[in-house]
């Protein structure tokens, strides 16, 4: 039968993303509608594969080319083996903001399941500087820079073919016999999220997020589990964790006792025991309430953990004796625990590292001791290559709050002209630190080079400020611009972690804006206070948990 003419009004191509919203009731389905197709910023493309549990099991592999993301479903998923060849179906374009797009479309929607963020990073096309033509013409090379796919994919238009039952066409996916292929490379060995390190099961469980089209995009995805009683229904983000009724039976146990949360049985010990000491008119904190803190943080402070080797700074008397580092993981660690066993350990080395990849991981660090969690900033999948670059404020003895901040606002104008993305924290001590996410591929050397020059060029602004000297004792009570946290092994405190002083302050990331107001102090946040703000303000460093562009040059 032949088709009917358009009207002239429906005449001329469709919108881009006209397919796309056509297949979706937005009201009921969490997916983004997205704005009109985003101006494509300076800096590399990016891509996106999505495991998406719908009638059946396929990855969603998703290239940003013309502000919109132009993606194939992959039915058994991309790979690193260069031997084989996948079927990928051609479908609709899809909104830049779908590249964090995680959690469950309803039963009944276009595409229902469960889907999470298979993989992220960055791309360039091979071979041409016009990838949409590429695409047109039926053949597209991506060197692609993700947390697991590395090296070049190719996809082919198979001529004339289509999808049995449909008109969408038909490809064919390859990797390259390149450096980064990996015979018998199965995407399903790589099962977790590399947003929240969860599981497809787990999202469907407990979906936990939901986008929320009214917030920016770097702040959409928020919690779905409802507020507690007394907790004001639409706030921006309401703080995900344990049940209603775990925490009860926390409350009930003894001072030791089996737990049951996020789905494991934990044995809990000296619960009753203090600590962190108290601060002036307040309790001191026991286990027990460490205990909780981590359980209920452990949602948020995940995304910041997973994947990555932690180093556990224990203090099992409490924080007024003495502490140590505790890397290598124990013995006794229960099963279920993931382990990293790191390639290049001497032997006389650490070997093998906890990784806080589920939050009872979190809650059975908190109970060995651990008041506070530092994680490696590169990930054990990619030891030396850097998830973040580091700014570390460290003060001298000289060094007020006011001369602090003063670096720290330096530090924003610097990274606000360079139109860098970054985020501020107070450590919970007395220092600021600058996190700046960065694409995969990134070496220390890079974060070291690139930040020792931009600090260099800030304490020129205000040279009475800051020494350059490594040794306290000669640097005149001044500050340190510490870019040497730029290298393997070294570890910052993480987002959320307590610290080991009185009222157990908190490591709390900050708003920019936050740094011009007068009753910001650097301690200011305590484990008791973390769930109140958080409710308030979000989590303002989950931006930097989606991929950058290179850090620009500085001359």
């Amino acid at each position: 039968m032949a088709e009917a003419t358009p009207p002239p009004e429906a005449s001329g191509p469709p919108p881009p993303l006209a397919a796309y919203r056509r297949k979706r009731d937005f009201p009921r389905t969490p997916e983004p509608a997205g704005d009109s197709p985003a101006v494509l910023a300076d800096g590399p493309r990016r891509f996106v594969v999505q495991r998406h549990r719908a009638r059946r099991l396929h990855y969603d592999l998703r290239f940003e080319i013309g502000g919109v993301l132009v993606s194939w479903a992959v039915p058994k998923g991309p790979t690193l083996d260069p031997a084989v060849r996948r079927m990928a179906v051609h479908v609709e374009d899809h909104p830049i903001e779908y590249l964090d797009f995680e959690g469950v479309i309803p039963a009944g929607q276009y595409g229902g399941g469960d889907v999470i963020v298979w993989d992220l990073g960055t791309w360039e096309p091979h071979g041409t500087d016009d990838p949409a033509a590429a695409v047109a013409a039926g053949e597209l090379h991506a060197d692609v820079t993700g947390y697991k796919l590395r090296g070049r994919l190719v996809l082919v238009r198979r001529g004339g073919e289509h999808q049995p039952g449909g008109d969408r066409e038909q490809w064919l996916l390859l990797h390259k016999r390149d450096g980064y292929a990996v015979e018998g490379w199965d995407p399903e060995d790589h099962p977790l999220s590399v947003l929240s390190g969860r599981t497809n099961e787990q999202v469907k469980a407990d979906p936990k997020r939901m986008w929320r089209a009214d917030l920016p995009a770097a702040r959409a995805s928020v919690p779905t589990r409802p507020p507690p009683p007394g907790q004001r229904a639409g706030q921006r983000v309401v703080v995900a964790g344990p049940t209603d009724d775990e925490l009860a039976e926390l409350d009930a146990l003894g001072a030791a006792g089996s737990w049951d949360v996020f789905g494991r049985r934990l044995r809990l010990t000296n619960l009753d025991k203090v600590l962190f000491p108290a601060r002036p008119g307040e309790e001191p904190i026991t286990k027990r309430e460490l205990v909780r803190y981590a359980a209920r943080i452990a949602p948020t402070v995940l995304p910041y953990l997973t994947g990555r080797a932690l180093n556990m700074l224990r203090y099992p008397n409490g924080a007024e004796a003495a502490g140590f580092w505790h890397r290598h993981l124990p013995a006794h660690a229960p099963d279920w625990i993931t382990r990293w066993h790191r390639p290049d350990a001497t032997s006389d080395g650490t070997s093998t590292y906890l990784v806080v990849d589920a939050p009872a991981a979190l809650v059975w660090a908190a109970n060995f001791g651990a008041l506070e969690w530092h994680a490696w900033t590169s990930p054990t999948s990619a030891p030396h290559e850097p998830s973040y670059a580091l700014v570390d404020l460290d003060p001298g003895t000289a060094t007020s709050w006011d001369d602090l901040l003063t670096l720290a606002r330096l530090h924003r104008t610097a990274l606000d002209h360079l139109q860098v993305r970054a985020a501020p924290k107070i450590t919970g001590r007395r220092g600021i630190q600058i996190w700046i996410p960065v694409p995969p591929g990134t070496t220390f050397d890079d974060t070291r080079a690139w930040v020792e020059e931009l600090s260099h060029a800030i304490s020129a602004v205000v040279p009475d400020l800051v020494s350059w000297k490594w040794a306290v004792r000669e640097r005149a009570g001044h500050a340190r611009l510490d870019f040497t946290q730029n290298a393997l092994n070294k570890t910052l405190v993480a987002p959320y972690s307590p610290r080991a002083a009185p009222g157990a302050p908190i490591s709390a990331p900050l708003d920019w804006d936050e740094l011009d107001d007068p009753s910001l102090r650097p301690d200011a946040v305590t484990l008791r206070t973390a769930f109140d703000r958080l409710t308030t303000r979000g989590d303002p460093f989950r931006t930097i948990l989606t991929p950058a562009p290179p850090l620009p040059p500085l001359t």
